[in-house]
């Protein structure tokens, strides 16, 4: 523990302590890459619940293909965010495609992203009541008292349990990021046992069912049975291409349907089987929903980033590929043709119903099966909050909304007010839909198939505007004369807008009110900069990049107010522009096991200073705000926590010293003065520490050029001595161990009888050929003096015989 300190002048407020204030970021805490996983997986992995039914419907029996392919596909988006989480830790669709396109297009980009948010909150929960109100019918028939509500009392029951779900994520989030991953990886851990034992089950049932058909039709186009919401526009548009059909039997259905369906025409060519190849393929896109949550959690990932960035993404991408594809061939191989358009909203629900066994068994695991899908699917409305709470962060620090949506939460620090926006248009597309999941799913692939084509040309904009070296790359890059073409890239930008173009004009609804939905964010977000920029006009630093903070004002520096554990390590920062020797602290410092506390000085002058309260707005100023912001942002690509912290003072040197002793500091960490020199710093620094008193031991550290690192010892400590130093003082040791008496004498008691000997030379006539010594080694450092300061030892040897 610390012995007790005395305050210097002009440190003292009128209670007697010094006041303080400790700035937290709106989300700078970080997770592990598996808890990362988790909240994506809980969006990506949910699809599972509801795509097979919704592709199928679609697009025909051979729907499991296509959604087969998208997830394969999905590791080449993937591979895109990827590369875009390496050059911008706060990514994501706005900052990639601002960087790379300018402000408009990312505007336009972000609000048709902002449409698939809002709608894959609601879709999944939605479906997690389907499937709830599934198993309680499934439970009354069984037991004997059947209830068969209709198809418009599900919908309205499941609209209502999404409601709920919804509000209390909601709740979770407004307290924070851990807490809702917390949710997100407890989810997992049931999913995955739910997954494991649903993939044995149905390969069981498989085997001993030899006579069942194993595998859907092949993804051609003479398989491809389209529905009337599937096709859109083609029909007016290619009339030739397209014939009408009333037999459903080729979509699964059980009986004739009175709602047209449309096949591709026989003598159609190859184009026009691409085109189908390609609405097939949209129709199934939205199991990828989840990935622009990647981006978002990024920023949270914690040390090595990139790293776990890698590892999220190859565990997102095997989980998903198993759970999301296999639940649809499952579907077809196990639920009869005519029994499966039942189960199109609850198609899991429908397998476990199907499986070789007991009914009373296969209900326990349907039971299973609907409380785990309730589990994922509410997570998929945590991961779409988190998602849309990141993209509106992005947009908001580049000023394009007002500082009023990105207040922090008093208690919990989270961006609350974004947070119940996102909340309110969730619950009115709940309310909107009438709990129709087809109607949702269609509407919510306009905005994931679009952000992920406009991110894509991004990323390949910037490979030519950008040459920088980058962390990680899409693979497939080939050079020629010096110039690297991007053919990975470039095909998988390519496949995004034709496949986005295709659903244009296939999708009526999502078009439609896709379209209308973005013009309104972008109304909202354009008039919104506008306001901003007339409010900041006159501001020296803008709203850009400019994090909020939390504020607590202490009157004492202590471990306990700052929240730091004991030999911990302080930081100093005070220019934004030159932070070198952060990024190098942030690089040696583990924060797992040492806190690093990143500190400012706020020079006072006057005479009232350190003697009353100071206003806060006076001790962190807008300067304080943007240097801090950029302390963040340091924080962040390197995925370490740091603590921020402003002392007021009219000493900095003190104020430093005061607050490493507080705060039972072990090391003091600063850059190079462009005024005083390393030696000159410590100096300064030592002097302040021996006013204190004080029996800690610290260390400063001073970070120059390249990263150079000059290390100075502040109060009593062991000194640094050289190899040649030690080699002299064993000497000595070997020349007095043979003397009578003295063979088991130590080499400390060489060094004490020399100090010994030193304060005598001082106190006597000795002392000026002492001091002219030490002047000389000081100027040396070494024992490599000149011949001059080693007869001068010669004569002190002889000096110490005599006594």
């Amino acid at each position: 523990m610390a012995q007790p300190i005395d305050l210097p002048p002009n440190q003292t407020a009128a209670n007697g302590r010094t006041q303080v204030i400790i700035a937290t970021s709106v989300m700078l805490s970080f997770i592990s890459f598996w808890r990362a996983a988790a909240i994506v997986l809980n969006d990506l992995g949910s699809s599972a619940y509801y795509v097979g039914g919704i592709a199928e419907k679609a697009a025909g029996r051979a729907a499991p293909w296509f959604i087969l392919g998208v997830m394969l596909f999905s590791y080449a988006v993937r591979a895109i965010y990827i590369e875009s989480c390496a050059m911008f830790t706060r990514g994501g669709v706005y900052r990639v495609v601002k960087e790379a396109m300018g402000g408009t297009l990312a505007k336009l980009s972000v609000s048709a992203l902002m449409f698939d948010y809002m709608l894959t909150g609601p879709i999944s929960g939605v479906s997690a009541g389907q499937y709830i109100v599934g198993l309680v019918s499934q439970v009354t028939i069984y037991l004997g008292h059947p209830w068969t509500p209709s198809i418009e009392t599900v919908n309205y029951l499941a609209a209502g349990i999404a409601a709920l779900i919804t509000i209390y994520f909601w709740r979770r989030n407004t307290r924070g990021i851990h807490e809702s991953s917390d949710d997100a990886l407890r989810i997992m851990y049931v999913t995955t046992a739910m997954v494991v034992l649903l993939i044995g089950w149905c390969l069981f049932t498989i085997l001993i069912r030899p006579n069942m058909q194993r595998l859907p039709p092949a993804p051609a186009p003479h398989n491809l049975v389209f529905n009337t919401d599937a096709v859109g526009w083609m029909p007016i548009l290619i009339p030739s291409a397209f014939q009408p059909t009333n037999s459903a039997a080729a979509a699964g259905a059980a009986q004739e349907s009175p709602e047209p369906r449309f096949r591709l025409a026989a003598n159609a060519g190859a184009i026009i089987g691409l085109i189908g190849i390609l609405m097939a393929f949209g129709h199934s896109f939205l199991a990828m929903s989840g990935e622009e949550s990647l981006a978002q959690v990024n920023r949270e990932l914690e040390y090595p980033k990139h790293k776990n960035l890698m590892r999220a993404g190859l565990i997102i991408f095997l989980y998903s590929m198993l759970f999301t594809s296999l639940v649809s061939f499952f579907a077809y191989a196990i639920i009869p043709d005519n029994v499966r358009p039942q189960y199109f909203d609850n198609l899991i629900s429908g397998i476990a119903i199907n499986l070789a066994g007991p009914t009373s068994l296969k209900l326990v695991f349907q039971a299973f099966i609907v409380i785990v899908g309730f589990l994922m699917l509410a997570g998929a409305i945590n991961t779409a909050i988190v998602g849309a709470n990141g993209v509106l962060n992005r947009v908001s620090e580049d000023g394009v909304m007002t500082d009023w949506f990105r207040a922090p939460h008093r208690r919990f620090g989270t961006t609350y007010r974004m947070i119940n926006l996102i909340v309110v248009l969730q619950l009115v597309a709940i309310v909107a839909s009438r709990g129709n999941t087809y109607t949702l799913g269609e509407a919510y692939a306009f905005g994931v198939i679009w952000s992920f084509a406009f991110k894509g040309l991004a990323v390949l904009v910037l490979r030519f505007k950008d040459k920088s070296k980058r962390e990680w790359k899409v693979p497939f890059n080939l050079r020629l004369d010096g110039n690297e073409l991007p053919i990975g890239l470039a095909v998988i930008t390519v496949l995004l807008f034709s496949i986005a173009g295709v659903n244009l004009i296939t999708k009526e609804v999502a078009t439609v009110s896709g379209i209308a939905f973005t013009i309104v964010f972008f109304a909202i977000f354009s008039i919104s900069e506008k306001i901003n920029e007339r409010r900041h006009a006159e501001d020296i630093h803008t709203t850009t990049a400019m994090d909020q903070f939390r504020l607590h004002t202490s009157e004492e520096v202590s471990d306990r107010t700052v929240e730091v554990r004991p030999g911990n390590t302080i930081c100093l920062v005070r220019d934004y522009n030159t932070l070198d020797h952060l990024k190098k602290a942030l690089e040696i410092t583990h924060t797992g096991k040492k806190d690093l506390v990143v500190m400012t000085v706020q020079v006072m002058r006057g005479p009232d200073t350190g003697y009353q309260d100071i206003a806060e707005d006076r001790l962190f100023s807008r300067y304080e705000q943007y240097l801090f912001s950029k302390v963040v942002a340091l924080a962040e690509k390197a995925g370490k926590t740091v603590h921020l912290l402003v002392v007021p003072s009219s000493d900095i040197f003190q104020a430093i010293a005061l607050t490493a002793a507080r705060l039972q500091s072990s090391d003091i960490i600063a850059g190079r003065s462009s005024v005083w020199s390393p030696e000159h710093q410590a100096k300064l620094l030592g002097e302040a520490w021996e006013r204190l008193l004080t029996k800690q031991r610290i260390r400063f550290h001073v970070i120059g050029p390249s990263d150079q690192i000059q290390d100075f010892y502040l109060g009593a400590h062991a000194p640094d001595l050289t190899d040649e130093e030690i080699d002299f003082i064993h000497k000595l040791w070997l020349d007095v161990s043979h003397e009578k008496d003295l063979e088991n004498v130590r080499h400390k008691h060489i060094v004490i009888a020399a100090l010994v000997h030193l304060a005598d030379e001082l106190h006597s006539d000795g002392r000026d050929r002492v001091l002219q010594f030490i002047r000389a080694l000081n100027g040396s450092e070494t024992l490599k003096a000149t011949a001059s300061e080693r007869r001068q030892r010669r004569r002190l040897a002889r000096l110490r015989r005599k006594a």
